[in-house]
């Protein structure tokens, strides 16, 4: 298999039914600081809600890579396609062979199905275009929300806790 460093259409956006997921730019920080601004988005993600600056400069580092030469990090942004606005991220981690992946949709745009079209549209997507064979998130074991998100993109909840979230796997037919 190919090692995560090698080129890979890492920054090719793609698209479900009503969102375009974009590659992630430092200028979509101030669009996704309001996007992201809801305290009540972090409780089960913590922390708290990024300037614009802060968000830019974290974006910054992103889009700049994985200083690891063995992690590849892949950010997308999720575009409304009517009318056209930020409603949230998608990311994965490729390592050794494995892909985590994560999904955050901005409260207004929460219960639209938007984070489930995303993550059935990530999943396949990166099993598609990176060399792994498992795909992995975790998801506190209180948000019920997201664990239906994982559930929907095919992934499955394991025993496994870590950092007091549940490990969900998907393993990719070989």
């Amino acid at each position: 298999m190919s090692h995560p460093t090698e080129p890979f259409a890492t920054t090719e956006p793609f698209a479900t039914a009503r969102l375009d997921l974009l590659p992630l730019r430092a200028e979509h920080a101030e669009e996704m600081a309001a996007v992201l601004s809801d305290p009540a988005l972090h409780t089960f993600i913590g922390g708290e809600p990024d300037t614009p600056g802060a968000l830019r400069a974290r974006y910054e580092r992103l889009v700049a890579g994985s200083p690891d030469p063995g992690v590849l990090w892949c950010n997308w942004v999720l575009r409304e396609r009517e009318p056209g606005r930020l409603v949230g991220t998608v990311q994965a981690t490729v390592s050794d062979g494995t892909a985590e992946v994560a999904w955050v949709v901005g409260t207004p745009w929460q219960g639209r199905g938007y984070a489930v079209e995303a993550a059935r549209a990530l999943v396949p997507y990166v099993v598609r275009t990176f060399p792994v064979h498992t795909v992995v998130a975790h998801v506190h074991p209180d948000h019920h929300a997201s664990a239906a998100v994982a559930a929907a993109a095919g992934l499955t909840a394991t025993d496994e806790l870590h950092d007091g979230e549940i490990r969900w796997e998907f393993s990719a037919p070989r």
